[in-house]
């Protein structure tokens, strides 16, 4: 497990779980939403991105947190590892509207753009929640596609659906 790719739904904990696996393997942390996202809530330029994206995955030691489906060649492809939080849409919602309100009282400014969220992205036409309630069905069967696909074959594939299920897999790497 040199090259990690950490995928699910909105709020599942993707970043969490890289955050907490990075000092643990020695491995570099790798947001997709940092190398996407730029002031205003502007994406940079598909190109750029894939640019980014193969830099922050050219080394030998890395976890890459995120579902962008116009890199998975690069990251998926790069990876050893492809780690899934599978998780139910019940608790991914309660995860993502107690991170979200987090976020808009802490005022956190999210990977140096200066995009905040606010209690309006739980609400909004632009609603987080309900952009997970439209897209976890989607995502859940398009990651269960791209596993079978012989393309990624490589991988050693971690499929989670329940926090309760990953904790113990963490604990073995912990005593590695």
């Amino acid at each position: 497990m040199q090259r990690i790719a950490i995928v699910g739904t909105t709020g599942s904990g993707k970043s969490v779980l890289a955050e907490r696996l990075a000092p643990l393997l020695g491995a570099e942390n790798v947001e997709l939403d940092a190398l996407f996202w730029t002031a205003g809530w502007r994406p940079v330029l598909a190109e750029l991105f894939r640019q980014r994206v193969e830099a922050a995955t050219s080394g030998s030691r890395w976890i890459v947190a995120g579902n962008y489906g116009q890199v998975r060649d690069i990251v998926w492809g790069r990876a050893d590892t492809l780690v899934w939080l599978d998780y139910p849409l019940p608790l991914v919602l309660r995860r993502l509207a107690l991170r979200t309100v987090k976020r808009a009282v802490t005022r956190e400014d999210l990977w140096k753009t200066g995009n905040r969220e606010s209690l309006g992205n739980m609400i909004g036409k632009q609603s987080i929640l309900r952009y997970a309630l439209r897209t976890h069905r989607a995502n859940c069967a398009r990651f269960a596609s791209d596993v079978a696909d012989p393309r990624y074959g490589h991988l050693e594939v971690h499929r989670f659906d329940a926090p309760r299920a990953l904790a113990p897999w963490l604990d073995r790497l912990k005593a590695r």
